[in-house]
């Protein structure tokens, strides 16, 4: 006989507007113009998306000089340095920039601060596209890049009443908070963004992670290992008070072992991770247990994202 579990699915969960517009993107451009498009860097981050891509004719690589002026490129949803389209355009190649609408808003923002004379300090992973992305939108050293509320007390503006600062879009609220704290103890005049930089997507799925973990014995967050508010989910879970919380691609990454004793499992997904790995998932706690599911709704998402006109143009 299979023991009960109870299965909390939280929404929203998975496929964020700005991820499903920028796979609407290879696709279409595909439709439009054939195989093979070119992609620089994975278009989001999801193995299985870019898979699906790859089979369908997308050729993903890592930099623009890898790519034939002859096929079209695609930019991903993370954006990129001002220097990449400029060296596309330099090259004559036909390009899509797929940047996130939301993470272009940071971008502009960033450019009119610098346009002002300000300073700015980016709070955001090292390393991460989407940083490299947004501080590649200004000239060197016009970005300080911090992380934790640690960093701040290293920074060496060069003025400290002309600075503002932004976000990387894929952040923990929680922990993003602490650094603005920081910054705003130090530098009393230091100007933040008019909205928040860190995505409707991101705080929405954090927030049904907090809502959901005192109901549950342990957290399965569906979504990539590079993928940075995927593994924000599993820290927010790790901190609600889930004793187990796990980061898995799909179904075959779950640690059975970890799980025994349980009587109840929640499960949400990164914003690059598609429903069909939850259902993957869900299907495989069905074959072990006596499931029942149930929902844990702390938001209604309806934002969608036109795609580049040049795509909804007849060829």
């Amino acid at each position: 006989m299979t023991k009960p579990l109870d299965l909390y699915l939280a929404a929203p969960r998975g496929f964020c507007a700005g991820v499903d517009r920028a796979i609407k993107i290879v696709e279409m451009a595909l439709e439009k113009w054939g195989a093979p498009v070119y992609v620089r860097h994975e278009i989001v981050h999801n193995r299985y998306v870019v898979d699906s891509l790859r089979e369908q004719g997308a050729i993903f690589v890592e930099e623009l000089e890898q790519c034939p002026t002859d096929r079209p490129v695609i930019f991903s949803a993370h954006g990129v340095p001002k220097c990449v389209p400029a060296e596309a355009e330099q090259r004559q190649m036909l390009y899509v920039d797929a940047t996130c609408p939301l993470v272009s808003k940071v971008h502009i923002e960033a450019e009119r601060h610098h346009q002002r004379g300000l300073q700015m300090v980016m709070i955001g992973h090292a390393g991460h596209p989407e940083v490299i992305g947004t501080m590649g939108q200004l000239p060197e050293g016009e970005v300080m890049l911090v992380e934790t509320p640690d960093d701040v007390e290293g920074l060496e503006p060069r003025d400290p009443e002309q600075l503002a600062y932004i976000t990387q879009t894929t952040l923990s609220v929680d922990d993003t908070a602490l650094v603005v704290e920081a910054l705003r103890k130090r530098f009393p005049k230091i100007i933040g963004p008019r909205k928040e930089d860190i995505c409707y997507a991101t705080t929405n799925r954090q927030d049904a992670v907090k809502t959901m973990a005192p109901m549950i014995d342990a957290l399965l967050v569906i979504g990539a290992p590079n993928s940075s508010n995927s593994k924000r989910l599993v820290e927010v879970g790790s901190r609600a008070g889930c004793k187990y919380a796990q980061l898995v691609q799909r179904a075959t990454d779950i640690d059975w072992r970890a799980l025994e004793g349980i009587r109840s499992v929640g499960i949400t997904a990164g914003a690059s991770a598609p429903e069909v790995l939850v259902e993957e998932v869900i299907d495989a706690f069905r074959a072990r247990f006596d499931v029942t599911e149930r929902q844990v709704e702390t938001a209604k998402e309806d934002i969608e994202f036109k795609v580049p006109r040049v795509l909804r143009v007849p060829a």
